[in-house]
């Protein structure tokens, strides 16, 4: 079976309200739409994202760019991936090209878990089951991340991630205490400072924090400053949850040995779709470290459920507005869908509604 096509859209995805982080605000989500065809009618469909409105044309044309690298071969996942690190080594797979990749990755899995009449995660050689989720939002303050903590229990979700930030910590802790008196004690809260802080301002707030029952506390500095990593995680008891911003296995590799957090969290896409997925998967249960997913629900829950030391699956839906069914959320836990492949369908009209001018 040969890809005979992969098709882009570019879109800016709607969301139930703004996402508010320490580094600005995401109105609506850009996406990269990926479609892909084959020659014995199996198709695929994934999506990348990129946060800035600005940058969708150019992860567009990337993600464009690398399909036609595939377009004409064999669908075959693993030696696709192969094939594409090899074209791609002098030029480099982080930034636009690897999450070009990842979101191509992703289609191509779809498609051969499709060919194959199996959901993902059983194609995977995993069963499908529920996997714990929280509801991540953004950064609200103590008056107003009362009424997100309400939604989030009416909703069922098991846990709760916040943003936090702000100019003091006083208004950090304000928010959290908040949250968590809303919630009460059955509900997990955890807290993300989205790289925010500079190390000896981040060891003073995560120290300060320690008494406040989070389940983890993520990216407090810079993703790439595993050294500062390394000794919050050392020095704080609350657990350090960090991997969203990993370019590909290599990247986990080097922040294990560094010993830079106590919970990893890849990103399907910024890890490099499904193969790097199952790459850092096996990473974390050699280190054992609990492993949860960043973003892309629709493939993490299957992907969740073939990692071995599977936490917490991340909803904050960019898709959401995008696709025919909602997630199978019930009891505090996301059950991938059970059709073939990911399940991902578009609602064609909504596309066309958002479709990036």
């Amino acid at each position: 079976m040969k890809i005979t096509d992969i098709r882009t859209t570019a879109v800016l995805a709607p969301l139930p309200r703004p996402v508010r982080t320490a580094s600005g605000a995401i109105e609506r989500f850009p996406l990269v739409l990926i479609d892909l065809s084959t020659d014995a009618g199996v198709e695929g469909r994934a999506y990348s994202l990129v946060y800035l409105p600005e940058l969708l044309p150019a992860l567009e044309r990337c993600v464009a760019g690398m399909a036609g690298m595939v377009v004409g071969r064999d669908l075959s996942p693993r030696a696709l991936h192969a094939h594409l690190l090899q074209r791609c080594r002098l030029f480099g797979l982080k930034g636009m090209t690897g999450i070009a990749l990842g979101g191509l990755d992703m289609a191509i899995w779809d498609a051969w878990a499709r060919a194959r009449d199996e959901p993902l995660a059983r194609a995977l050689g995993a069963e499908s089951r529920p996997v714990k989720a929280y509801n991540s939002v953004g950064l609200y303050d103590a008056a107003s991340v009362v009424e997100i903590a309400e939604e989030t229990l009416a909703a069922g979700y098991a846990g709760l991630k916040i943003k936090a930030g702000f100019a003091s910590f006083a208004q950090d802790l304000a928010a959290i205490r908040a949250a968590r008196r809303a919630l009460g004690d059955g509900t997990a809260l955890m807290v993300d400072y989205n790289q925010s802080l500079s190390p000896p301002e981040a060891m003073a707030r995560c120290r300060a924090l320690d008494d406040e029952g989070l389940a983890w506390i993520e990216e407090p500095v810079a993703a790439d400053d595993l050294g500062s990593c390394a000794r919050i995680a050392d020095a704080v008891r609350t657990p350090i949850q960090i991997g969203e911003n990993f370019n590909g296995p290599g990247e986990m590799r080097a922040a294990i040995a560094a010993g830079a957090m106590d919970l990893v969290m890849p990103d399907p896409q910024y890890i490099h779709g499904v193969t790097g997925w199952l790459e850092a998967s096996a990473l974390a249960r050699t280190a054992g470290l609990p492993m949860s997913s960043h973003l892309f629900a629709e493939a993490a829950s299957h992907l969740l459920c073939a990692t071995p030391t599977a936490d917490w699956l991340e909803v904050m839906d960019a898709a959401g507005g995008l696709r025919r069914a909602p997630l199978q959320l019930r009891d505090g836990c996301v059950t991938p869908w059970d059709a073939p492949g990911l399940g991902l369908e578009w609602d064609e009209a909504a596309v066309a509604r958002h479709r990036a001018g």
